[in-house]
């Protein structure tokens, strides 16, 4: 059936005025080019600009006559196409996360342009050696010395790399095309694909599973060869062998000609983890992350969409590789709030991987020590399955977890950073040679520089936050960047008493070199991590035991596994459990119980010392006994009292503009019309937001809960509606479902 004459296209502007298709005429010069999916350029608006957009349909009937639609200008042969189930995906991205199509589309395509093929250039002799010397007996009377230096080469090796040509012989360019000329050489060129990945990694092979591991391995397969793929979560406590279990299912799914998909919350924060997928599955490994440059991207995508790849590792964007053939997504440490993005559409990984799968027809494996409580709280209601693994692998017990009160601590004059308590146990590691760690949920020297005489705080001019003291003198905004000089003396009081808050892992590196002198440290936080191998080369020089004390923030409890570690001290165990968050106990459990799996994973037993200022809080407790369940019975209490998500599900609204009372009328005008149009709907707000402006951009918010998600999409379609019929506002809004912060 030969294809419509017409293309409904998306316009390559993130804006809800022009989030719709649009209609063009295909001229007959471009007719076989254009495809649903593929990028076109077309003259916009009343200058004609020419401005790029996505082919979302082709049909065979307009809305208006012909001579009233312009015609598709081109069809850039470099950006990459979509096809029909992507366009679909990010059809169900703009419906419910709330954004632009092109703002989906866009999602959906993390490689957006082709990029030059890296081609393998080789030099082959095409004459005899006895006709070669003849070459080089002229060569030497012209005394050509480039062409000498090539030809005796050629002499020794009938086959040269271009590289090795032109760097290390240094041949110009003119000197080979004339050898290639006289019909001395020709040139061969050979694709080769760009990658990040190191090819030393030697081979494994798999480990006998335990009958746990093999109840969730079998159940797995039997559900997807009897055709009905679930998602299931995967509870398995630290060092119980969750990982063998993921690489078991996809070797299976492997085994029926399928793909799979692995999403890890950082990618360079789990280098063992990728390790053992790289010796189990060898080079049919792809890994997706934002160190790779764009021919790296460029050419994972082609070797996904070829079949040259069946698996592929990396963070959320890992979920949109072009696979057709998929049959797992595996989500490891499927707690971790960087699976929600923060960029429009503010979609959950997670919930797009059920969607994803859906459409293909796969299975979906969520796996943690510590799982979201939105997650249990499904399995709970029968809508994911449940599996457990509750010993570890080893036969080790649990470590022992202590708790160290510093308000006590205080009382009895230890002013110091580390317990009492801490302190023992490292002296006692250090004399045996074994492995410590210190976790402090903090970023730079201070969190912020305050005067002791006044109480004043310094602020950034610019956003409604303090700013952070770090080495050399400076003070950061972490929001908008502004830096400012530290002060000598406070500009309100004149006191000389203005400091930082000193509680971070610069802080206690040094208390640790002053108290251990003879301890190698590492450091390992935002500030030691920015080079592309940095995370890799402080985590292997540990694992190597070239330093006894570990000393980090959030990154170094996650998923590491260093055999020699037997004490881990946590130093600020509720520095984030009363953030303006209702996740704030959460993710504090989390922590504590990720920080305490570190320890104990080798022969020796582990120890774990928590300091807290809040012995009492029921999350301290349960981290402290390792109780899941304790923990998830009490705060799925506390959210269904409240209609927290999961128990319910929240929608955040925010409305951003350097206007603030113009943000502030479009906040209350939408919260009234909500009001009117929808009987019993139950907004709060709109206020301003937590942070209240950033870069001179003032915000407000507000929030509406419902049982049902799909309610939570009806308002926010009113929304849309409301917003384009009212374009006076020169105000941004943006929607996030379930939000992982309070804003």
């Amino acid at each position: 059936m030969e294809k419509g004459r017409y293309a409904q296209i998306i316009i390559n502007i993130s804006h809800e005025n022009v989030d719709r298709p649009y209609t063009y005429l295909i001229p007959d010069s471009l007719y076989d080019l254009v495809e649903v999916g593929v990028s076109v350029e077309v003259p916009f608006g009343a200058g004609n600009k020419i401005r790029k957009g996505i082919v979302v349909d082709i049909v065979d009937k307009a809305d208006y006559p012909d001579d009233k639609l312009k015609y598709i200008e081109s069809v850039p042969t470099k950006d990459i196409s979509l096809n029909d189930q992507r366009i679909m995906l990010a059809a169900w991205l703009k419906k419910n996360y709330g954004c632009t199509m092109i703002q989906a589309l866009k999602t959906v395509l993390p490689v957006k342009a082709k990029v030059k093929e890296a081609l393998k250039k080789t030099l082959i002799r095409k004459v005899s050696l006895e006709e070669l010397d003849s070459y080089i007996e002229v060569a030497l009377r012209k005394k050509n010395v480039a062409q000498l230096r090539l030809l005796y080469s050629l002499k020794e090796d009938e086959e040269l790399p271009m590289n090795l040509v032109t760097d290390k012989l240094h041949i110009s360019r003119p000197t080979i095309n004339k050898l290639i000329d006289m019909g001395i050489i020709e040139e061969s060129a050979e694709r080769v694909f760009r990658s990040s990945i190191k090819k030393d990694y030697g081979s494994d092979t798999a480990l006998s599973l335990s009958p746990q591991q093999k109840a969730v391995v079998d159940t797995i397969k039997e559900d997807f060869s009897g055709g009905n793929p679930k998602t299931y979560l995967l509870h398995g406590i630290t060092g119980s062998g969750k990982t063998e279990v993921y690489m078991q299912v996809i070797s299976d799914f492997l085994n029926i000609g399928k793909k799979a998909i692995v999403l890890i919350p950082e990618i360079a924060l789990t280098y063992q983890t990728l390790m053992r997928f790289y010796k189990r599955f060898g080079n049919r490994i792809g890994v997706m992350n934002s160190t790779l440059t764009s021919g790296e991207k460029y050419d994972l995508f082609e070797q996904c969409a070829n079949g040259q790849i069946d698996v592929v590792i990396g963070p959320r964007s890992a979920l949109f590789v072009p696979f057709d053939d998929l049959g797992i997504i595996v989500i490891d440490e499927e707690h971790e709030g960087s699976y929600k993005s923060e960029q429009m559409p503010k979609y959950h990984a997670r919930e797009t991987a059920i969607e994803i799968a859906r459409m293909k027809g796969a299975s979906v494996l969520l796996g943690s020590a510590t799982p979201s409580v939105d997650s249990y709280y499904r399995c709970e209601t029968g809508e994911y399955k449940l599996f457990e693994l509750n010993k570890r692998l080893t036969g080790n017990q649990l470590p022992n977890v202590t708790i160290a009160d510093l308000r006590e601590e205080l009382r009895e004059g230890n002013r110091s950073i580390l317990s009492r308590r801490l302190q023992e146990l490292m002296t006692d590691r250090l004399e045996k040679g074994e492995q410590i760690m210190l976790f402090l949920n903090r970023r730079g020297v201070a969190g912020f520089v305050s005067c002791r005489a006044c109480g004043f705080v310094v602020k950034c001019p610019h956003c409604d936050v303090s700013l952070s003291l770090h080495s050399g003198g400076k003070m950061v905004c972490h929001y908008c960047g502004y830096t400012e000089a530290e002060y000598k003396n406070c500009p309100k009081c004149g006191s000389k008493y203005i400091l930082g808050f000193k509680a971070g892992t610069e802080q206690v590196e040094e208390t640790v070199r002053k108290m251990y002198p003879k301890a190698r440290t590492l450091r390992m936080d935002a500030d030691t991590t920015k080079d592309r191998d940095s995370y890799e080369k402080i985590l292997s020089s540990f694992l190597d035991k070239e330093a006894d004390v570990l000393i980090g923030t959030q990154m170094i409890v996650k998923g590491h596994d260093f055999k020699n570690v037997t004490l881990v001290g946590v130093l600020a165990a509720d520095m984030s459990l009363f953030a303006n968050d209702f996740r704030a106990p959460e993710r504090t459990f989390q922590l504590l119980t990720q920080a305490a799996g570190r320890a104990g994973r080798g022969e020796s037993a582990g120890e774990v010392v928590i300091q807290t200022y809040q012995p009492e809080h029921y999350c301290i407790n349960h981290a402290l006994n390792q109780d899941y369940k304790g923990f998830y019975e009490e705060e799925i209490g506390y959210r269904e009292l409240m209609d927290y998500p999961p128990a319910a599900h929240m929608l955040s609204v925010l409305f951003s503009s350097k206007n603030e009372s113009e943000a502030a009328r479009l906040a209350d005008n939408i919260s009234d019309m909500l009001k009117k149009r929808f009987d019993g709907i139950r907004v709060l707000g709109p206020s301003a937001a937590s942070i209240s402006k950033i870069n001179d951009v003032y915000r407000f918010v507000l929030y509406i809960k419902h049982a049902e998600y799909a309610s939570l999409v009806e308002y926010k379609d009113s929304m849309e509606e409301y917003l384009l019929n009212n374009k006076h506002f020169n105000v941004s809004v943006m929607f996030d479902f379930d939000p992982q912060n309070i804003i």
